[in-house]
């Protein structure tokens, strides 16, 4: 049979938690992604979509980047189920799950960017694109002679955007089906270059007399790429913490980003985290950076050299330190401004605003701005256009082809 079948069981109409299915006439069955939904209510463990038959089996299970709300409940999927992810983002999802969650334990087979393999019937070409995770893919799947593309989360402002922009000059021919997300659709998240970022970091580092602190996610390379690039270009010092210093040295084999050693790069060591790697039983990670490592002291002396890794389990060990901010120093939240709204989020704010150190909100969103998804869905002229990962997805609307909006277990033919 030639039929092809896509369901998406999970974000139809929300952002994250992403769950789709793409089914042949013969039973073949692909899961692009197993997210944990964003919106799940405080001490409630989230659950696989019901729609998702967990008794059949699969040709494999794709995962498109190591964001949670893209792998979260892979540790609820049959151990029998095969996955498939980029090499780099495999080790950043079992790290990740080591130090914050349980450990995944189940091997993660990893694939070439633009090489195709074979899952059963399905022929599977992964594309690197650009998200604010690292590793992110774009998947291409081919399948009784039907054409798929899922655009897993991308942008195009940020420092791999070529690899989109290469993308939309050369589409794919003849797509039969573009699920695609809309995070950023009737939003009015910041979308500029995250090469612009920086310079605004520039700006900032050279008008601040004192330590600049800065909250944003490890796993954010672009991001710590810009802040490292913006104290190199001022002569300042950009302080990380254990897990960020771990998370560099494991991805540089993967890319041209700084390490712990590098100039203008130091690990701050601090006893909350160190114990924590400690009952991890992962102190070699600590023995290995405390070579490139300084004291939170240090920051008291010479307040004008440092640019500051800043989190809420950190504040604790800075203050014992004597890390106490002034006005002469700023913070920089360089993350989703939803996120300040979060316990975490709320109480660096509170730290900052005890001390009346000047606050400013420096980020791009890791997400395509609404003209770049127009353009992109445009350029990619598929025959249908199922929406996910968007609050505002309506059908027939402006800019966007062939849109047809399922609701979540809904089953749609191609």
């Amino acid at each position: 049979m030639s039929d092809v079948r896509i369901t998406i069981h999970r974000a139809a109409s929300e952002i994250g938690g992403n769950c789709i299915e793409i089914t042949n006439g013969d039973g073949a069955r692909l899961i692009l992604d197993a997210g944990r939904p964003l919106d799940v209510p405080e001490g409630l463990e989230p659950q696989l979509p019901a729609s998702l038959d967990l008794s059949k089996p699969v040709e494999g299970v794709l995962l498109s980047h190591p964001h949670q709300d893209h792998y979260g409940l892979l540790q609820q999927l049959p151990t029998s189920w095969p996955v498939f992810s980029g090499k780099a983002a495999a080790k950043l999802i079992k790290l990740t799950s080591e130090i914050i969650h349980e450990p995944i334990t189940r091997s993660i087979s990893p694939w070439l960017s633009g090489s195709p393999f074979q899952a059963g019937p399905f022929r599977i070409t992964p594309m690197l694109t650009d998200h604010s995770a690292f590793d992110a893919y774009m998947i291409q799947v081919e399948i009784a002679g039907k054409k798929i593309l899922y655009s897993g989360d991308f942008r195009a402002h940020g420092r791999k955007k070529v690899l989109v922009e290469r993308m939309m000059s050369l589409p794919p021919k003849k797509l039969d089906a573009l699920i695609m997300e809309g995070t950023n659709l009737g939003s009015d998240k910041p979308c500029i270059s995250e090469s612009a970022l920086e310079e605004q970091f520039v700006d900032l580092f050279q008008k601040t007399t004192g330590r600049v602190f800065v909250a944003w996610s490890a796993q954010n390379l672009d991001r710590t790429v810009s802040l490292y690039r913006a104290c190199k270009k001022t002569g300042r010092t950009l302080v990380v913490d254990l897990y960020t210093a771990e998370v560099l040295e494991m991805l540089g084999e993967h890319a041209k980003i700084p390490q712990p050693g590098w100039p203008n790069l130091k690990v701050v060591i601090t006893s909350r985290l160190s114990e924590f790697y400690r009952r991890k039983g992962r102190e070699d990670v600590t023995k290995r950076m405390v070579k490139y490592g300084m004291s939170a002291q240090r920051l008291v002396e010479t307040p004008g050299q440092w640019i500051v890794m800043t989190r809420h389990s950190l504040l604790g060990d800075y203050e014992r330190k004597g890390v106490i901010p002034d006005a002469n120093d700023a913070w920089v939240w360089s993350m989703w401004g939803g996120y300040l709204e979060k316990a975490p989020g709320q109480g660096v704010k509170a730290w900052f605003d005890g001390f009346g150190t000047p606050s400013t909100h420096l980020h791009t969103s890791g997400h395509a701005s609404t003209a770049d998804l127009k353009e992109f869905a445009q350029k990619m002229n598929a025959k249908v256009l199922l929406p996910v990962h968007g609050t505002a997805w309506i059908p027939g609307m402006d800019g966007f082809p062939n849109i047809a909006k399922l609701d979540d277990g809904q089953e749609f033919s191609i």
